[in-house]
């Protein structure tokens, strides 16, 4: 019954609700905890259909360029659900921070080719 109760409550809240199950890149860092407080952002791309294993393949190479600040949290895709969404988790001190980790990618060699590509 508690549940039940839940349930309802829940749903005067909710205007909608997806479900994704995902992997992550073999390529990018495994996720680990992170001393805070931070920000997050989490970006979702949706590809086209055929284009995973390429996209995936110019990440591998492009996410070396942002390792560096450790603020690459995950990158996952979507197994069951919907398909050909991938998202990225970022973490950032604060919205300062972020800026100047994603000026500083754009101003190095090879980080602007890879990223061309996706």
């Amino acid at each position: 019954q508690e549940y039940l109760d839940f349930r309802k409550e829940r749903s005067g809240m909710l205007l909608s609700r997806r479900n994704q199950l995902l992997l992550e890149f073999s390529f990018w860092n495994e996720p680990q905890p992170r001393q805070g407080p931070n920000i997050y952002e989490l970006r979702t791309y949706k590809l086209k259909p055929g284009t995973m294993i390429e996209w995936g393949n110019n990440w591998a190479r492009a996410i070396k360029y942002r390792q560096e600040n450790q603020e690459a949290v995950g990158g996952f895709f979507s197994q069951i659900g919907e398909l050909y969404v991938v998202h990225h988790l970022w973490a950032y001190r604060d919205l300062q921070s972020r800026e100047e980790t994603r000026n500083a990618a754009w101003r190095k060699r090879g980080w602007d080719e890879n990223v061309y590509y996706t």
